[in-house]
């Protein structure tokens, strides 16, 4: 009898390929899903880590060329009006808004100072938000993957309870499968679960360091402003 039950056992296909090809439809698409939000996940991943470390590496340059003793007017001819790295957005917003707050005869409209900081404000603003892009769905595939896991478990297991039913037969070699393709789909919300919620740890930290980078920047070159204001 054990004999059989082994050898009925060893016939059964336990490959990955194997327990998705014997799931239920409702198991299957579950399985899918986690898949897809895996690979979903591992692009937002990379393409931002790629991102960030062109960010620190733009700034970085930009932040020496700003503080090399090249007059501001000079830079800004250098990098024109529409740059594209977001450090020099930064820095482009303000001396847009400088410049536009000279009047014919040089003199200063009154509130410079406060339109030079919203303008930069709106500039860091924007690039945050390009910067966080993408780190909701890591969130969410986080908080959420393990329980659509857990979903399919549920189904896969009822499924097999139901199929013993049916048989009347507790054999290894019927509850196996069943339980195997239920375990899977745990399996696979974990495996898109955990690197989402590790690395969307890990990027919200870069990202507000970056864009506290940029606070930073902004605040020093207000301050350079305002003692031309004053002056």
């Amino acid at each position: 009898m054990e004999a059989d039950i082994l050898a009925q056992a060893h016939e059964i296909d336990f490959s990955l390929w194997g327990l998705f090809a014997r799931a239920t439809i409702i198991v299957k698409l579950v399985m899918i899903m986690l898949i897809v939000a895996s690979f979903w996940s591992w692009g937002i991943i990379v393409q931002k880590l790629i991102l960030f470390r062109k960010a620190r590496g733009v700034a970085a340059e930009f932040d020496r060329a700003f503080w090399s003793g090249e007059p501001l007017d000079g830079l800004f001819e250098q990098i024109g009006p529409e740059p594209d790295g977001a450090a020099e957005k930064v820095f482009a917003a303000g001396m847009i808004e400088w410049q536009r707050s000279h009047r014919d005869d040089g003199g200063l409209i009154a509130g410079a100072s406060a339109r030079i900081d919203r303008s930069m404000d709106v500039a860091i603003s924007k690039q945050a938000e390009g910067l966080q892009s993408g780190l909701t769905v890591l969130a969410t595939v986080g908080s959420s993957a393990p329980f659509i896991g857990l979903f399919g478990t549920v189904v896969g297991i009822m499924n097999a309870f139901i199929e013993i039913a049916e048989q009347q037969n507790t054999n290894l070699a019927v509850v196996a499968p069943g339980i195997a393709e239920a375990l899977l789909a745990t399996g696979l919300g974990l495996l898109a679960a955990i690197p989402a919620v590790i690395f969307y740890n890990k990027l919200s930290a870069d990202s507000d360091r970056i864009v506290s980078g940029y606070e930073a920047f902004a605040d020093e070159f207000a301050t350079i402003l305002s003692r031309q204001l004053d002056s």
